[in-house]
């Protein structure tokens, strides 16, 4: 078994002078530089800090996210810590939470929302590219918080080969339950992969959100 370090590529501008952070997780077999490519592709995070963690063996956890929690330890929490260190980082860089963006793809998908969900709080917003919460079953004692809002964008194909639409919809139940507001986009037939769409969905729903008055 393995665990991962605090390990990430950065792009955009200067934390210091950032009008928001985005964290990307990329998916089983991926790489930080091929997640951080996308960044390109999202218009309303130009002015962002873009933090892309690498996972080791560029996998964040070994087996399916719907296996029993035990045989994906120790990774799994090790990738959760991971992502909490970013999230610290960010914050002693002056950038608030509800600043803060999540990104993913695949089982980065799966990760951010199994992140987001266990430390529920007003982030500026998150989107999992086909993913849903992490768990056999879902255990809802792990969760806990309030979204107070917080924009989640979650696409999915129907059927999808490595993520079933139930587990899916399970995950936008939960998330709702913490006061989020999610955006479920379901696209018939669509390969395991991410369309131009759901960039721009992305992009318009998420990232081009105003920020909160707080």
């Amino acid at each position: 078994m393995y665990t991962h370090q605090k390990n990430y590529i950065s792009a955009g501008a200067p934390a210091g002078k950032a009008t928001g952070a985005l964290i990307m997780l990329h998916g089983r077999g991926g790489s930080a530089a091929d997640i951080l490519g996308l960044a390109g592709e999202l218009k309303n995070v130009n002015e962002f800090a873009v933090y892309a963690p690498q996972a080791s063996k560029n996998s964040w956890y070994p087996h399916s996210f719907m296996a029993p929690d035990a045989s994906n330890q120790p990774a799994l929490n090790s990738a959760l810590e991971v992502i909490g260190k970013v999230v610290e980082e960010i914050l002693a860089a002056g950038i608030p939470a509800e600043r803060i963006f999540f990104l993913g793809f695949s089982q980065g998908a799966c990760l951010t929302l199994e992140y987001i969900a266990r430390n529920a709080m007003r982030y500026g917003g998150a989107v999992a590219f086909t993913g849903g919460l992490i768990g056999e079953e879902l255990n809802k004692s792990n969760y806990r918080g309030s979204f107070a809002g917080t924009p989640v964008l979650i696409t999915t194909g129907d059927p999808d080969p490595h993520v079933p639409l139930a587990r899916v919809e399970a995950s936008v139940q939960q998330l709702q339950e913490q006061n989020a507001n999610v955006k479920l986009q379901v696209y018939k037939g669509r390969p395991h992969t991410i369309l131009r769409d759901e960039l721009k969905l992305a992009d318009e729903w998420v990232f081009g959100a105003q920020p909160p008055v707080l």
